[in-house]
């Protein structure tokens, strides 16, 4: 019995950790959350467009090459521990609404080292996608083969506020915010 337990606490703190980990990951950024200009410009710092000249009023979501391009990129943003907050927001579905925990989160020392890698995206409908990626820290994979969805929301390629939510409810042992109960 005594075993037992013991067991269960080895098996399970790695995966507290983790879950702590992939969330600070999903929510940091670098310590400085101002929209400064001057810094060096990044493929993680803005949205990527696609190849279609851009259009905020535009519901037509790009070419699948385009869409696929555009997916991978503004996913792996939202997850790099670089990206400030104030992007993040806008690369996450619904971002405005989790603004408040993306921000109490910003900063983390953990979290700069981290990052996400897809490794396929598969367009279910010319506005929702499966993204399958990998966490990694310090540019090793912390945790393989994980699955999200996309949304086309606003003209931008988006990280589902479902999938957020998931890692949410993973890094808060079971129990996820009260915002993600108004998510559809």
């Amino acid at each position: 019995m005594r075993f037992n337990l013991l067991a269960r606490r080895i098996t399970l703190a790695p995966a507290l950790g983790l879950a702590i980990a992939l969330t600070v990951v999903a929510c940091s950024s670098s310590s400085s959350t101002s929209a400064s200009s001057g810094s060096s410009s990044s493929a993680a710092s803005s949205p990527v467009s696609s190849s279609a000249p851009a259009s905020s009023s535009s519901s037509r979501a790009p070419s699948n090459s385009g869409a696929v391009a555009q997916i991978t990129a503004n996913w792996e943003a939202f997850f790099n521990g670089k990206t400030p907050a104030a992007k993040k927001i806008s690369l996450l579905q619904n971002g405005q609404l989790f603004a408040s925990i993306i921000t109490a989160q910003a900063g983390s020392g953990l979290a700069s080292s981290a990052g996400a890698k897809v490794t396929k995206v598969v367009l279910d409908s010319s506005t929702k996608a499966t993204v399958t990626y990998d966490i990694t820290l310090n540019g090793s994979t912390a945790l393989a083969n994980q699955t999200g969805t996309a949304v086309y929301q606003g003209g931008i390629w988006k990280v589902g506020d479902v999938s957020f939510c998931q890692l949410l409810k993973l890094e808060n042992g079971g129990t996820a915010p009260s915002v993600c109960s108004s998510i559809g």
